[in-house]
């Protein structure tokens, strides 16, 4: 489950990342929750990794528990600003301006539907993860 979540969020980081992000404070958001949850899950993967989980006294099924789910929330944020900035593609750039550029381009929309994709995908699998969790019998 971390190496797709780490796949992914690296592709949404480098989707968002190769368009002109010509909305920051939406799109600022969306980079900010990929680059912080691909670091975390790192930290969290190498404590595995490297055996410093039986060194640590933490219930880990519950810090996974916890990790996933506010990977959810904060990815389910990150989608809906994504596909809000996907979303208004057709809206001019300069609204004074006489010239009809848009806010995203033609590429840089099909990149803003592919990251929309991606970061959907990555809420599916985090509410997977959590529903395991939580309906453990």
């Amino acid at each position: 489950v971390f190496l797709s979540l780490q796949l992914f969020g690296t592709i949404v980081w480098i989707l968002v990342a190769s368009t002109g992000v010509p909305l920051p404070l939406l799109q600022g958001w969306v980079m900010f929750v990929a680059v912080t949850a691909w670091f975390l899950s790192i930290v969290f993967l190498s404590v595995f990794l490297f055996g410093y989980a039986n060194r640590i006294a933490v219930n880990w099924n519950q810090a996974d528990f916890i990790f996933h789910g506010a990977t959810f929330v904060f990815y389910f944020g990150a989608f809906l600003l994504q596909a809000a900035t996907t979303s208004l593609h057709h809206l001019p750039r300069k609204f004074n301006s006489t010239t009809q550029e848009r806010i995203l381009s033609g590429r840089e929309y099909n990149i803003s539907i592919a990251a929309s994709v991606c970061v959907s995908y990555i809420c599916i699998r985090g509410t997977e993860v959590c529903s395991k969790h939580l309906f453990k019998t």
